[in-house]
């Protein structure tokens, strides 16, 4: 395309990031959001080049789905994801458990466009558990795609373990949803997924693959999008938590079969890609895009 990707726009509570006339993404740092739908920090609307938006907002089944956003459905007991919890042997319970992450501040690079973030989660009784530092890196900027690099750094302030687990974890089958999740517009329901290796569909949910792609079509316009999530080499034990019904949702989670202990002091880094692509991709280019943007 020839144009950079800049930011347009940054107050108190979002930043926006341009390319040309459309702007790629919106992040909300300081929403103003329920207490009980867990409030962090969230990306949407995320758009294509083409100005196609590829997120949901505060969908009527699950509220606290938000766009793009980085979250936990079990910390040590404590849920920063929103909404109910899972408890074995009950099923989703209203819990006063229900954290909270909050941007303390920016960092913005020069060389390339990196957003740096600092963030502190705190549980809903007020304790300060965790300090995050993650970045946004917007790369990759193609004719028809553009490459949104997510990386986040977490670490365990309390004396004791944390210990980041899931609804499968705790005895829900196939529900180990928990970390980088996307929510996709209701029109992207019954949409194509396409993984590594041959993989394809809902059959995915729980499998290990390199990468998975979500392809979906668009209300009112006559255009489809691909997602394509690209896993980093680094990451322990990644499955897939992914649907095309009832509803658009992909994460690659890091505790979805076993939970994930950090110790007192000691970190967590995970990496992904998210490539935003107009048209719709099939394997032969999902491949071949992979193959050619190496880690």
């Amino acid at each position: 395309m020839g144009e950079r990707p800049v930011i347009s726009r940054q107050d108190d509570e979002v930043l926006v990031v341009s390319v040309g006339d459309v702007e790629l993404f919106t992040y909300v740092h300081r929403p103003d959001t329920p207490a009980f739908e867990g409030p962090k920090p969230y990306l949407h609307p995320v758009r294509t080049l083409a100005g196609d938006v590829v997120t949901a907002f505060r969908p009527h089944d699950h509220r606290w789905h938000k766009g793009v956003q980085m979250t936990a459905t079990d910390v040590s007991g404590e849920n920063f994801w929103g909404g109910n919890t899972y408890v074995r042997d009950q099923g989703y319970v209203a819990l006063p458990n229900v954290g909270s992450m909050r941007h303390e501040e920016f960092t913005v690079a020069s060389d390339e466009l990196r957003i740096d973030e600092l963030l502190s989660w705190f549980t809903e009784a007020g304790q300060h558990w965790v300090d995050e530092r993650r970045s946004f890196t917007v790369r990759d900027v193609e004719d028809d795609s553009w490459t949104l690099e997510f990386a986040t750094t977490l670490t365990n302030l309390r004396k004791e373990p944390l210990v980041f687990g899931s609804p499968t974890t705790n005895g829900r089958e196939l529900a180990g949803y928990t970390g980088f999740f996307w929510r996709g517009p209701r029109s992207f329901t019954e949409g194509t997924v396409i993984a590594a290796d041959g993989g394809s569909g809902q059959e995915m949910m729980g499998k290990a693959a390199r990468w998975l792609a979500f392809v979906g079509r668009h209300d009112e316009v006559d255009r489809v999008s691909t997602l394509l999530f690209v896993d980093h080499p680094d990451n322990k034990n990644t499955h897939w938590f992914v649907r095309s019904t009832p509803f658009a949702a992909v994460n690659p989670s890091f505790a979805f079969f076993d939970t994930v202990e950090v110790a007192s002091g000691e970190s967590l880094t995970l990496r992904y890609r998210l490539v935003v692509a107009s048209g719709e991709w099939d394997r032969e280019r999902l491949e071949s895009y992979v193959e050619a943007h190496p880690w």
